[in-house]
């Protein structure tokens, strides 16, 4: 899940110490905004080849199947974890080399964790759910970014509600776990406009907190956001199409 936050107001403790984003020269800005967007869309596809190489080898998979079993609350657990491990090192690093080795842990271990989802995905449903469910994401992501960036709106101040939110949403899905019931679709579609608020978050963040040299640690927050957004969406055309 994604849970992180940049420190706003202490510059000492980026990277490399340069200055926000948003009081850069116009040239310094956008190149710190096309480096996280490059890196964001690095991610992606490094994502997408260890998915690639993971679905190659069937007993790696039914592996990883057979652990997890029905215990879907051991794949939040490992979101959690993944999550709050790589962000802490991509967002406390005085080094590049600590934000890339956080950026690709959390790669690594997104991978791992989407295993099972994508599985089911391609075994009991449409197989055009996972290209659809793409489709939504990038769709929706891509016109909450176009917002921000054209109106400019600062939406920090969604840090404390999204991250109540997102801790009630972790305590509602260990409890389902816990005692066997569903959390459906409309659980689905909340944790959608939740994440939707986490990228309006995180895309404000780019332009506003952080400094021109944590587009690395920017990627990360993205990526977390977006890899999150595309496991709900899935989930929820997974189940318009089991309904038909």
């Amino acid at each position: 899940m994604n849970n992180y936050n940049p420190d706003y107001y202490d510059q000492d403790t980026t990277a490399g110490g340069g200055m926000f984003a948003i009081d850069a020269i116009a040239s310094e800005r956008a190149a710190f905004i096309r480096k996280t967007y490059m890196h964001l869309f690095g991610a992606i596809m490094a994502f997408m080849g260890l998915e690639f190489i993971l679905f190659s080898n069937d007993a790696l998979v039914n592996g990883m199947m057979q652990a997890i079993g029905g215990n879907w609350w051991l794949v939040l657990i490992a979101f959690m974890a993944a999550s709050w491990i790589a962000s802490s090192m991509a967002s406390s690093a005085r080094s590049l080399g600590t934000q890339y080795a956080g950026l690709g842990l959390y790669i690594v271990a997104e991978a791992l964790i989407f295993v099972p989802i994508l599985w089911f995905a391609t075994q009991f449903s449409n197989p055009t759910v996972i290209p659809v469910a793409a489709i939504i994401t990038l769709c929706i992501f891509g016109g909450l970014t176009a917002y921000v960036f054209v109106t400019g709106a600062d939406f920090s101040f969604l840090g404390g509600f999204l991250t109540v939110a997102m801790l009630a949403a972790i305590g509602i899905a260990i409890g389902a776990s816990l005692f066997g019931f569903s959390l459906g679709i409309l659980f689905a579609g909340a944790m959608v406009l939740l994440l939707s608020g986490y990228i309006l978050y995180d895309t404000s963040n780019v332009l506003h907190h952080y400094s021109t040299d944590q587009y690395v640690s920017a990627s990360l927050a993205l990526f977390a956001s977006v890899a999150t957004l595309f496991w709900y969406v899935l989930r929820i055309v997974m189940m318009f199409t089991s309904e038909d």
